[in-house]
């Protein structure tokens, strides 16, 4: 009689564990995705998925879709806070595709959360449970139980805690983590495109800097939006929620001062959030035994190097293939998992830390310095130094240490 396929539970129905689902589905495992939600849906905000990300969405059986869904951006650009100046950061858009092998995609997060969800379901109807908060697990050598919210308990033989920088799977396997206030305060929303000029239509990403402060915005829906980001360092908001409303005028002080652009792109926002950046020091550990962690749960990072989303869509394939490669001992493939993303998810928690520094310097407030100090950060060899790293990782290639890691199944 054959073996029945290993059956993974999925603590979190975000973006980082529907590309888990799907990536598991297409290697053969049955999964059942515990989401506390009474509804799937995804906050209205855009991310960046670099080719390193996209790559993963193509191998989860996504890739005949995406074109029609997102925005590949033609290239980024670097403008001053109060002048405007602009420096090209970076080509994208078909040079992507020749350096890579894959597009840079603008896209909304909902549209990609839903497209997911479909998947997911049109595999496995019943992949995807609804209002099931997972509250704690215990494991034995032959599974995990997954206990929820009202006392129902759920047997699986793996558990992913994929619940976010919040995860309660977390505070189970290791306890409280500890998170420090950056001293930022992050401002997202959507603009409307007939609501701005002309010039600001460009399908590029924009990362304005200034002192204390930086904007990024880019265009969104084949450009009918355009996402709108805004960090600043003030210590009044504390705050760590994506769903928290600020004000049009509150946002607008923030940013006082700024080039009429960015005072243009705040105008146009029918309704500004808010949330404090918090810190975490990397973990040395994120895998006990049938049990780990994906995405923010285990490596939750400041948006400053726009990877974290595409860290948990690396996560999620190699998570995948590792247990592919170890179907006999699922906590070595979970070892491994590990052992593969432990180094560079902790190299883009430091990396975007760092960045904060870079695009919030006080040299940026007299033009003429800040004119040197752009030319030295974002010259050519330090651009490629910071990105080329990420851009050219290939989670479907890396040693998932067997040759067992069969080809996603159709």
């Amino acid at each position: 009689m054959a073996a029945q396929p290993l059956h993974v539970l999925i603590a979190g129905a975000g973006i980082g564990g529907l590309c888990c689902a799907l990536a598991l589905q297409r290697r053969g495992f049955r999964v059942t995705v515990l989401e506390q939600a009474p509804e799937l849906g995804e906050v209205g905000a855009g991310f960046q998925v670099s080719a390193n990300g996209s790559r993963c969405l193509a191998d989860i059986g996504l890739g005949d879709e995406l074109p029609q869904l997102a925005t590949q951006a033609a290239g980024k650009q670097v403008r001053l806070w109060n002048t405007g100046q602009t420096w090209k950061l970076f080509d994208l858009g078909a040079e992507s595709v020749q350096k890579y092998g894959f597009p840079y995609y603008l896209i909304y997060r909902a549209d990609l959360h839903a497209l997911m969800a479909r998947h997911v379901r049109e595999r496995q109807p019943d992949a995807i449970r609804l209002g099931a908060k997972a509250v704690g697990f215990t494991q034995d050598v032959e599974g995990v139980e997954v206990e929820l919210e009202g006392g129902e308990r759920v047997r699986g033989d793996v558990l992913v805690g994929a619940d976010g920088v919040h995860s309660r799977i977390r505070r189970a396997m290791f306890g409280p983590s500890d998170a420090q206030f950056t001293g930022c305060v992050a401002w997202r929303g959507l603009v409307p495109r007939d609501k701005l000029p002309a010039h600001l239509h460009a399908n590029l990403g924009t990362n304005w800097i200034g002192p204390g402060a930086h904007v990024i915005h880019y265009p969104l829906r084949e450009g009918r939006l355009v996402n709108f980001v805004g960090i600043v360092e003030r210590s009044d908001w504390q705050v760590e929620s994506w769903t928290e409303r600020g004000s049009v005028d509150e946002c607008l002080n923030d940013f006082r001062h700024w080039h009429d652009d960015v005072q243009r792109l705040i105008q146009g926002i029918e309704q500004p959030f808010k949330w404090a950046l918090l810190s975490r020091q990397p973990m040395d550990s994120w895998t006990d035994g049938r049990a780990t962690l994906l995405g923010d749960a285990c490596h939750s990072t400041l948006p400053f190097l726009a990877q974290g989303a595409v860290m948990a869509l690396e996560d999620g394939v190699v998570l995948a293939r590792c247990l592919a490669a170890h179907r006999g001992d699922p906590a070595a493939g979970l070892l491994r998992y590990q052992a593969l993303r432990l180094e560079r998810t902790s190299r883009i928690v430091r990396g975007s830390a760092a960045n904060a520094a870079r695009f919030h310097n006080p040299l940026l407030a007299d033009a003429a310095e800040a004119s040197r100090y752009v030319d030295r950060e974002w010259n050519e060899d330090s651009v490629r130094q910071r990105y080329e790293w990420l851009f050219s990782y290939d989670a479907t290639t890396v040693d998932v240490g067997g040759a067992l890691d069969a080809q996603a199944t159709n």
